[in-house]
């Protein structure tokens, strides 16, 4: 009962790793909602909100047809979802574990697991939540038509993927200041409900207005999924290879920030906080 199980083989460490990063995961989706079922059902419910939001500032505006040839709620939730799975993976991963964490005492936890578990927590709740609202969309108000849906789940996967690897780099600033990391994270997420571009399409941006937006890896992954959405757009001015070789990068340097803090952070520097 008290003994150690040691891994003897490299297919055995995997298996007990994953195991791990789905219990971890799971416990994290208990969580946020002592029923799984209605924590779901919060998630839909926060993206169907965000639809209608938007839909009303539309029709306020007078704007009822998109910019695109093509339905204009999926149009909406083409930048809905993006935009949804990117901020909630940056949040989640930035405050994944911390060294004040009980779990973090737990010998077979590592911080690469909790990270993990965080991200994909966030994946699969809004995975969920965009199946669901785009089958009563399907059933309900009209067919669904992807032009090339493998592009479509690489995009929203690259979404994801960007926005939890930012997320690392906010996690690594945290320990030295939590504070300032909180309100970088809000800032960010905040920022990204206009640079993120999924309330207008690039192609029709003023070359004078794009050094505003072309930064942002999710302006270019929300182009890229409507190119791979309608079949009458064609991205011009975004690339998903800027979001991806962005993404690394931002891994990259949440990972050296990670390493260096965890030799030095302590239990002390929480104590004021």
């Amino acid at each position: 009962m008290f003994n150690q199980r040691k891994n003897s083989t490299i297919i055995q460490a995997a298996g007990t790793t994953l195991g791990l990063i789905y219990h971890q995961t799971v416990y994290n989706l208990r969580n946020d909602h002592r029923n799984a079922i209605v924590g779901l059902l919060l998630t839909i419910l926060q993206s169907a909100i965000f639809l209608m939001a938007f839909l009303i500032i539309y029709l306020i505006l007078g704007v009822r047809n998109s910019p695109i040839r093509g339905d204009f709620t999926l149009y909406l939730l083409s930048g809905i979802f993006m935009f949804m799975v990117h901020v909630q993976a940056s949040g989640a991963v930035s405050g994944s574990h911390s060294v004040s964490n009980g779990l973090i005492k737990h010998e077979p936890l590592s911080p690469a697991i909790l990270i993990a578990a965080a991200a994909l927590a966030v994946l699969y709740r809004q995975t969920v939540s965009c199946i669901a609202i785009l089958w009563l969309y399907h059933v309900v108000i009209a067919p669904v038509h992807f032009d090339f849906w493998p592009g479509c789940l690489a995009m929203y996967l690259l979404s994801w993927f960007s926005g939890g690897c930012i997320g690392l780099v906010f996690l690594g600033i945290r320990p030295w200041s939590p504070r300032a990391s909180k309100l970088i994270t809000t800032i960010f997420q905040r920022v990204n409900m206009f640079a993120s571009g999924k309330m207008f399409v690039a192609n029709v941006l003023p070359n004078m207005l794009l050094p505003w937006f072309i930064w942002n890896p999710l302006f270019h992954i929300i182009d890229q999924q409507r190119g791979f959405l309608f079949i009458n757009y064609t991205p011009l001015k975004t690339d998903p290879m800027y979001a991806l070789w962005f993404s690394l990068a931002a891994m990259m340097i949440g990972l050296l920030i990670n390493f260096t803090t965890r030799k030095y952070e302590s239990l002390s520097w929480g104590a004021a906080d």
